[in-house]
């Protein structure tokens, strides 16, 4: 079993990843299917980090992956010593972080043939961090493989662009995320719903269909615009959105924090109150940093919703344009709903609140104040 069988759907993609593997195994090998900095794109779901520690995994492994030995499995894990692995839970990855990853990524690999630096979210970078990442990747080392991840090529700038071979992936299919779900024993009702729920997405399908609370949080969320009547209502329903989504991001956090807090006292040797010289500078910088990342899981949770209200939206417009099908809804369990709004409205006002909902998405991720965007748009969708 090779470790690219956890790629979804992703078929044209893992014949490129393997004849580049190939080739980095064939030191005499002169063609073009390998080189030192990749971008992996997709949208949300395709699978873009999954992708990249696979491929690290089988550049690493002197079977190219056989998804059994321990640079494989601990490259998966992006825990192995040769494997740096950036993911940010905060707004943005700034220049000092680069310029630490940058020096590790200089040095050479402890037990592998390569040093692989990955980057989940190239698209968080700073504009100096960006700059300061491009210099590295222009003068790369003989034994470094920067692995980077972003939405799209827009998102990175056009220099690191031109200097990384692009790999566009694509969203899994329903019928492949179903198809995994079953096979994770869930039942067949359950996984497809989730799965037009989710739109390939496998880490939301996967929560969606272990989780009945988080099903019904969804509906919820769903029927939100349908309890708007006036300017007061549209008020309410935002608020009520943003507080569903801080009390999941707080929830998510709770714990997570207090392990990390704990866990950070105990490293610098905590004695009771008392904590060794330097110990509380790093404290109140993790505390920093936790709080940014709350933030950011805030902002996540409300676009999740957003693109969930954005699938009603959806299936609406499909029967105001007579393009529905038996399996043409996202969410069949609410088609009574759905016809009621749709036969009351006409495809142009749905239109209009599609986009109404796509600009509220935008706004956010320019860290427009989340509950004055949804205020706005509820005002939009009354």
């Amino acid at each position: 079993m090779s470790v690219f069988n956890s790629l979804i759907d992703q078929n044209e993609t893992v014949a490129i990843l393997k004849e580049a593997t190939a080739a980095a195994k064939n030191n005499e090998d002169e063609s073009q299917n390998m080189t030192h900095a990749w971008l992996f794109t997709g949208p949300p779901g395709s699978g873009r980090s999954n992708t990249a520690l696979a491929f690290a995994a089988a550049l690493l492994c002197p079977d190219s992956g056989c998804n059994h030995c321990v640079n494989c499995t601990t490259a998966l894990k992006g825990t192995h010593a040769d494997v740096e692995l950036i993911k940010t839970e905060g707004l943005s990855i700034k220049i000092d972080e680069v310029r630490d990853l940058i020096t590790r990524a200089s040095w050479s690999p402890s037990v592998a043939q390569y040093r692989v630096v990955i980057i989940e979210d190239a698209d968080r970078l700073t504009e100096s961090a960006a700059n300061a990442l491009l210099k590295a990747i222009e003068e790369p080392g003989l034994r470094t493989v920067w692995l980077l991840c972003a939405p799209t090529l827009t998102d990175v700038l056009p220099t690191i662009r031109s200097r990384t071979r692009n790999l566009i992936l694509r969203t899994p299919s329903i019928a492949a995320v179903t198809k995994l779900l079953e096979s994770e024993l869930v039942s067949p009702e359950i996984a497809k719903l989730s799965s037009r729920a989710s739109q390939g997405h496998i880490g939301r399908a996967r929560f969606l269909a272990n989780d009945p609370q988080a099903r019904t949080r969804r509906t919820d969320i769903l029927k939100l615009p349908l309890t708007i009547t006036d300017i007061a209502s549209a008020f309410k329903c935002a608020q009520l959105l943003v507080d569903a989504a801080k009390r999941e991001a707080e929830a998510d956090a709770e714990k997570r924090n207090d392990l990390e807090t704990s866990a950070l006292k105990e490293a610098w040797g905590q004695q009771g109150s008392r904590i060794v010289q330097g110990g509380a500078k790093a404290i109140k910088e993790l505390e920093k940093d936790q709080k940014s990342r709350q933030t950011r899981m805030v902002r996540d949770y409300l676009d999740r919703a957003l693109l969930d209200i954005a699938t009603f939206y959806r299936d609406i417009l499909l029967v105001q344009t007579g393009m529905k099908s038996e399996d043409s809804l996202i969410n069949g369990d609410m088609q009574r709903e759905i016809q009621i709004v749709a036969s009351n409205t006409t495809a142009e006002i749905t239109l209009r609140k599609l986009e109404a909902i796509m600009n509220t998405r935008t706004n956010l991720s320019r860290n427009a104040a989340p509950l004055l965007a949804a205020e706005a748009l509820m005002v939009q969708l009354r």
